[in-house]
């Protein structure tokens, strides 16, 4: 059992370094696509922001990860690495050939697809909790969307008058404060999954309790702590070809605009991490840089790109409970015939 649980708690970073990777354009594609930073700077400068979440935001998305998705009862240590080996796999897949996706809901499809292969039935999920993900797979790029739409007609508005120049080089230097305030929610809303299922792992499995000492449901210090290490880590990698297709090939960007889109969805990530909300902080920048860059022109933006990365937003939570529930059908069969000092 404890070798399990340990297992598991190393996949789950492995995860959470993956997020980071993945997520990494959407902390700096703006930035580095408007060449307000080199790529390894920019990196640089989202990892330490990353990092920095852990001591600023509470852990309401950890517990809505940990407890609101499936009931906890239900949960155990293999049905955890089902969940992650599902995720990752899909994570790592969309990652290598450049689709932003949303790894939260890859988490979130792992842990529906396992909990139903488990039990045999629908009864053990949280109905209430899973609607309000689904619900924002939809609402988080149109909030991305109309804010992003918003602040840059205000900027157009109010700098109307101004030289182009002179703009350009006062938002050179705000992007620096948008993209700070994306990492800084990037690090709050996406690391907090990673906390919660450490969390439910270890609660479910005793350990809490006898590591922790906490008898109920709590993050501990130490799992908040590596959970931001790690996908700080992951961020300072860098998914290169997800930040080119997001960065460049959805559409042009300039300082100005770059700072509108980080901005606007910085404002959303944090406003849904304070309550609670496990949104996708890709889907909500991607729909904030098309609505930058639509109100240009329609044509500034490459719907064609934009529709592949919409339809991967789609599939990622049935592919990956598929995924999940066929690793869990193989290691359960697998569990039968191991050594259960291996398996629990």
């Amino acid at each position: 059992m404890l070798a399990l649980v340990i297992g598991s708690i190393c996949l789950a970073l492995a995860f959470d370094f993956l997020n980071g990777m993945n997520d990494a354009a959407n902390s700096i594609a703006t930035v580095v696509s408007t060449r307000v930073l080199s790529p390894r700077v920019a990196v640089a400068w989202a990892a330490f922001f990353n990092f920095v979440a852990a001591f600023v935001f509470g852990v309401h998305v950890a517990t809505t990860i940990g407890k609101g998705i499936v009931e906890p009862e239900v949960v155990t240590p293999l049905m955890i690495l089902a969940v992650l080996v599902g995720a990752v796999a899909w994570t790592w897949a969309c990652t290598h050939i450049g689709l932003p996706i949303s790894v939260s809901h890859a988490l979130v499809g792992g842990l529906i697809g396992a909990a139903v292969a488990k039990t045999g039935d629908t009864s053990c999920l949280v109905g209430a909790g899973i609607l309000k993900v689904t619900l924002f797979i939809f609402v988080a790029p149109l909030i991305g969307l109309v804010l992003g739409m918003a602040l840059i007609v205000a900027v157009f508005w109010v700098f109307r008058r101004t030289r182009p120049g002179r703009v350009d080089r006062w938002f050179r230097r705000l992007q620096l404060v948008s993209a700070a305030l994306y990492s800084l929610g990037h690090g709050t809303n996406d690391a907090q999954k990673t906390m919660g299922i450490i969390t439910v792992l270890l609660y479910s499995s005793g350990y809490l309790e006898q590591w922790f000492g906490y008898k109920e449901f709590h993050v501990p210090w130490a799992v908040i702590l590596a959970s931001n290490f790690f996908i700080a880590a992951g961020t300072l990698m860098g998914g290169w070809r997800v930040i080119r297709t997001l960065g460049m090939r959805v559409t042009k960007l300039q300082p100005v605009q770059g700072f509108c889109a980080e901005t606007a969805a910085a404002s959303s990530i944090l406003l849904s991490s304070l309550a609670g909300i496990p949104v996708s902080t890709t889907h909500t920048i991607t729909g904030a840089i098309i609505g930058v860059g639509a109100v240009k022109k329609l044509s500034a933006v490459r719907w064609g790109v934009a529709f592949r990365i919409f339809l991967a937003w789609v599939l990622t939570i049935p592919m990956t409970a598929l995924c999940s529930a066929l690793v869990w059908w193989l290691l359960s069969t697998l569990k039968d015939v191991a050594s259960p000092c291996i398996l629990g």
